[in-house]
């Protein structure tokens, strides 16, 4: 890192710190009290700050890793500061955690960008620190940076972790992904991705070998036509079957397997993913999922996949093979009609972005979820093109990773979305300049608008006395 990019980020580091801590007073002003999932979230806290650490909510799904760490960081600092009463583990403070989380994602996503794109010498240092900015103000993510909620230290540890393991210190990465596991366990499947980061790049090398053994067949290690994809998956097949193979890529990736398997343990011993209530959390193959979500990815990367240039290759792509996304509409329209399932949170509370969008836009007529079909596929395609410069393997262990943390759950909820989406816009090339301010701009704004709902534009139920809070 130059001097001047460092002096940069550490800028805009300091800068986007104190416009949090300001925000931060004011959402602490507006709320002083525990609002929606730190009803659960606060008094469990407490109770550990208080030494009762066998005492367990079980409203709470997840398993405590926020609670342990807060307390690992509030006890100290108030022993160093000589705070006492009610100010230690108070909902302020709590909460005070997710914004030093925050500050964190900013540095790693910084870090992740270096890594990722180290080889595209055309990438200026300012370029790298505004799309980290970008990346860490993601409206999904930086609205919880100032409630007490899992996700910041859930983002936290699981790209920690994929920092790790981009640099080869595989034990340190699985015990972080354990860390981010105790956040939230389907972060297991980021410690997938992990340990699928090293095989595919093993996979990619030997493909390249068999490349060179068949310089005269038109083979690329690249998203090419279906016959090479078949090719693709045929070398996978045979290479996954050889022993000599499945032992280095053992010896390679032992950590997350041991890691992998402990997650199985627990699943065993629980009786499922679920701690705590699990009415409301019911596992199921809810395919369309995978629609929102490149839906959701679309509408916050519109910069890189909504332009001109791209509906004009869709276009194009489609009417060069017009069978090809025939049968992809045919088993779209099929999982939509046979695994869309709507889950009764989503219909019953109004304090979401979800709540509004089922019901202007799915619920408007029985066939509204048929009629975006094409919407969904000119977002995969665009979601695919995006990552064409990465291995094929590489795309396809992504792939099962999202199918496998989207398609389970039974609820739509934006939270969910966040690692993958990070994930993915880590990995996809920088846009111009422009194009990466005008993001930056959009982010902020969908920000000051999802903050201003929640501080001022506050209403009742009518059988309740609460206020209530519009949020994510």
């Amino acid at each position: 890192m130059e001097r001047a990019e460092a002096y940069g980020f550490s800028g805009a580091m300091s800068g986007a710190f104190l416009l949090s801590c300001l925000l931060f007073a004011a959402v602490s002003r507006r709320q002083r009290g525990p609002y929606m999932d730190e009803v659960f979230h606060v008094p469990q806290a407490q109770a550990y700050c208080h030494g009762r650490f066998l005492q367990w909510d079980p409203m709470i799904t997840t398993l405590p890793g926020l609670y342990l760490l807060s307390v690992g960081v509030v006890k100290p600092a108030a022993w160093l500061l000589g705070w006492t009463g009610s100010v230690v583990c108070s909902v302020g403070m709590l909460r005070f955690i997710n914004l030093l989380f925050s500050a964190g994602n900013l540095y790693l996503l910084y870090l992740l960008l270096f890594k990722i794109h180290q080889k595209n010498k055309a990438v200026s240092g300012f370029q790298r620190i505004l799309s980290a900015l970008t990346l860490a103000m993601f409206p999904t993510l930086y609205f919880f940076t100032f409630l007490y909620y899992t996700d910041p230290g859930s983002a936290f540890f699981t790209l920690f972790s994929y920092l790790m393991c981009l640099y080869g210190n595989h034990k340190t990465s699985a015990l972080l992904g354990f860390c981010g596991f105790m956040f939230r366990q389907t972060n297991i499947v980021w410690t997938v991705f992990c340990a699928g980061n090293v095989v595919a790049e093993k996979l990619n090398e030997a493909w390249k070998i068999e490349l060179q053994k068949k310089k005269d067949e038109k083979i690329s290690s690249r998203k090419g036509s279906f016959s090479d994809l078949t090719r693709v998956l045929q070398f996978l097949v045979e290479y996954l079957l050889s022993p000599k193979n499945l032992v280095t890529l053992t010896a390679l990736t032992w950590p997350y397997i041991i890691l992998v398997s402990l997650f199985f343990v627990f699943v065993f011993i629980n009786g499922g993913i679920v701690v705590g209530d699990r009415s409301s959390h019911e596992a199921c193959l809810h395919f369309p999922q995978l629609f929102y979500f490149l839906s959701f990815t679309v509408f916050f990367s519109f910069p890189h996949l909504l332009t001109p240039t791209k509906i004009r290759k869709f276009l194009l792509s489609l009417r060069k093979h017009p069978v090809q996304y025939s049968l992809i509409t045919v088993i779209s329209l099929f999982l939509i009609w046979k695994f869309t399932y709507v889950h009764k949170y989503l219909l019953a509370d109004n304090r979401h972005y979800t709540f509004y969008i089922w019901r202007k836009v799915f619920q408007r007529h029985e066939l509204v979820k048929y009629l975006l079909v094409p919407v969904y596929i000119f977002a995969g395609w665009s979601f695919a093109d995006t990552l064409k410069s990465k291995s094929i393997f590489w795309i396809l262990m992504y792939f099962v990773c999202l199918l496998a943390v989207t398609v389970p759950q039974k609820l739509l909820e934006f939270r969910y979305f966040i690692l993958p989406f990070l994930i993915y816009r880590l990995n996809i090339p920088f846009l111009s300049l422009y194009r990466q301010l005008l993001e930056l701009a959009f982010y902020i704004l969908v920000n000051a608008v999802t903050f201003y709902l929640f501080l001022n534009r506050t209403f009742q139920w009518e059988n309740s006395d609460e206020v209530q809070r519009f949020m994510w």
